[in-house]
Order: C-alpha cells, then structure tokens, then sequence
C-alpha cells in the first residue's frame, strides 16, 4: 500500500519533539489512552520499509497501526510531530494516540491513525479505469487538497511526498456531504526546524516537479514543491498520465480536453518556473474550486 510506504529519514531534527507529548514507550499494540488491549483485524498494505494493520479496540472502534522497523523510526516519528501539530485540522489524517510506541522486543515502533474507511484517492481513480472523474468532484477534491496544503505551508511545513496514495477518503460528517479528503504520509515532509538546505529526495519522481529532478536540481525544498505535485493529481483525476522522459524526468498528458477553467488552474500550478506557482492560499479562491460541491462517491 503505497499511501503507508516509509522512507528512512535523516534528518537531524527528530529530537524536537517538546511540547508535543511524543514520547516513546513500550508497548505490544497497547493503546494507552485508553488501557486496552487493540486487537488486530486485518493487515491492510505493506511498504518498503513498514506496514499498516487494521486494529480494534474495546469499544469496537477502528484505528490504523502504522508501523516500521526500528531503524526507520525517524520517519515515523516526523510523522506523528506533524500529526500531531495539526491536532483537529479537518484536513490532515489525525493520530488516535499522543505517544509513539515501541514494541517490547524493542525491534518496531508504530503509531496509531484514524481510519480511512473509503480508502485512497488512488484507489477512487484507479476505480476510473484511466476515464476522468466528473469535473464536479474533481474540482471539491481539489479544494479539500488545497486546504491541507495552505495549513501545511502557512506554518512552515512541505509536504514533499503529494500524490493520489496519500490522500485519504473519509465519510463526511458534514450533513449533505458524503464524503471527505485528508493528507496523510509525513514520513518525508519538510519541518520549519529544518534548517539544512536540500534537494527533496526519496519522493515519487512523477509527481515531483523538474526543479527537483536531475543533475541541476535546485537545492532547496519550498511550497511550490507541493503545488506541482497537486496539479500532477489534478491530471491523474481528469485521466491523465504521466510518462518518463529520459533518465529522470515526466511529462504529464491529458487524453481529454478539459474546461477553461480547469486549464487555467493547471496552468497555474504547473508553471516551469516555480517563483511563478500560485500558492495554496492564492489558488483556493480560483473559480475553479470555489463553489460548494456535492457528489457522492460510489
């Protein structure tokens, strides 16, 4: 399941955890929040270096565990800080529980999640069959997208990993509204305490933008980073593909045409020139994805 892949983080940072309860304890799937035992459901993907089980706890309810090896713990735990950070945002995968975990013979740590019940948004296209999803729901997740993304940067932080895999479906507890979208998988993101300048490495190559590919590739990681990668999603929704270009780079293709609006939107996403990307905050009041939206997933 690529949504939950974990990648080995190197960033010297991990130990700012103050303030934000992120201690480490041992435990054998213990939820400590509640002192009860979680018991496994069913094993929901495998990454590179972790996977996701489907838990229950005594009251029946659902959490996803994420969990990795132990020498990867850095990753996870950048993670579980932003998770964390952004405790209540509607747009962001929530964590059910403030403190990471290790698991008593030392050797994994994980960290519990709200579940997704609908799944990924790339499971939804992959639903498409390579078709483009109605532009109605396009354009309301892209809006939810963009809301993430603008908390994301307001506040200092990349996301440098966007792609239909990470974005989770939800059902919406807004009446009328059947469904929702959350960002998930921090394992690469860029913190404001991060000070180091370099290049965005480790992310998926087709949803990376050309600045970040490449023997020029810039060295530093900014906002206009995730705002390529959102229009690489908004693409794949409209059924469009990406398809390499040489040693290290992509082009994006859309089978169809699309509205004007749409177009301009992209346009303004996927800018050569990143110093010319509109921003998440800029792009959420584009006509494209200002109305209000409803349209039921099936």
């Amino acid at each position: 399941m690529t949504t939950m892949k974990m990648m080995k983080d190197n960033n010297k940072n991990n130990n700012n955890n103050n303030n934000n309860n992120n201690s480490i304890k041992a435990s054998n799937a213990v939820d400590q929040s509640s002192s009860s035992v979680l018991e496994f459901v069913s094993f929901l993907g495998q990454g590179a270096f972790g996977s996701v089980a489907l838990m229950k706890d005594s009251q029946n309810q659902l959490q996803a565990q994420k969990s990795t090896p132990i020498a990867y713990m850095g990753s996870l735990k950048k993670e579980h800080r932003i998770m964390l950070r952004f405790r209540n945002h509607p747009r962001i995968v929530q964590t059910t529980n403030p403190n990471l975990h290790i698991s008593t013979n030392l050797d994994r740590c994980c960290i519990y999640m709200e579940f997704a019940s609908k799944g990924t948004l790339h499971n939804f296209i992959s639903n498409f069959n390579g078709q483009p999803i109605p532009e109605v729901m396009i354009r309301r997740a892209a809006h939810m997208i963009l809301q993430g993304l603008e908390a994301l940067h307001s506040n200092g932080y990349v996301h440098c990993d966007l792609k239909p895999a990470n974005v989770l479906i939800f059902p919406s507890k807004a009446v009328g509204e059947p469904w929702e979208l959350k960002l998930a998988d921090f394992g690469l993101s860029k913190e404001p305490s991060c000070m180091d300048a370099r290049s965005l490495s480790g992310g998926t190559k087709a949803y990376m933008p050309p600045e970040s590919l490449g023997p020029n590739r810039v060295e530093t990681i900014e906002s206009a980073v995730d705002m390529w990668s959102l229009g690489c999603v908004v693409v794949e929704m409209f059924g469009g593909y990406s398809v390499k270009m040489g040693e290290c780079y992509y082009k994006w293709r859309l089978p169809i045409l699309v509205s004007p609006l749409a177009d301009d939107f992209l346009q303004r996403c996927m800018a050569l020139d990143p110093s010319q990307r509109a921003t998440a905050a800029d792009l959420l009041k584009h006509p494209f994805v200002m109305s209000s939206f409803r349209h039921k997933i099936q």
